[in-house]
């Protein structure tokens, strides 16, 4: 069943991608993410969790490594009151979907870590399954949406070029 990670204080690119694992590969680098502030993350996340963080999550550096490794652990969305730029930009670039929450529901008990739930990506709904309480997040546009169903970038922009060269 997956679940919430909920994390406290500043989540930087630092933290998800740590620089001395840079030239690593990919699996390597994901192992080590979060390790700084929670050395369990890595080799208990499964398929479908959500990460829940602070205002800013993922600032700093412009390491696309940063929403890479989440994806590859298998985190279904990241949700925050805000994102710094660039992180946002590479998780939609990547496919990995991120979310706002209004940051008045961030003291809501039911946002406990560890909860239970299920992740509604077409409707922005975080389900709390310990306690049936929906947590509606702020809905992405539709060509964003549409951008991550594909993907990310790049097998968006892919599936569009052949779109096209059927269509001519």
């Amino acid at each position: 069943m997956p679940r919430l990670w909920r994390f406290e204080g500043t989540i930087d690119t630092d933290i998800l991608a740590p620089g001395f694992y840079m030239k690593s590969p990919l699996h390597e680098l994901a192992r080590h993410c979060l390790e700084a502030v929670r050395p369990d993350f890595a080799r208990s996340v499964v398929k479908g969790d959500v990460l829940l963080a602070n205002a800013n999550m993922g600032v700093g550096s412009s390491r696309e490594q940063a929403a890479e490794v989440l994806k590859y652990l298998g985190i279904s969305a990241v949700i925050a009151p805000s994102f710094a730029g660039i992180f946002y930009r590479n998780a939609i670039n990547l496919g990995l979907p991120v979310f706002t929450i209004d940051e008045k529901l961030m003291s809501i008990p039911a946002l406990a870590d560890g909860a239970e739930i299920e992740f509604n990506f077409d409707d922005a709904e975080l389900q709390i399954l310990d306690n049936a309480t929906c947590i509606k997040l702020i809905p992405l546009p539709n060509f964003l949406k549409k951008l991550i169903l594909d993907g990310g970038l790049v097998p968006h922009l892919e599936k569009r070029f052949e779109q096209e060269e059927t269509q001519s």
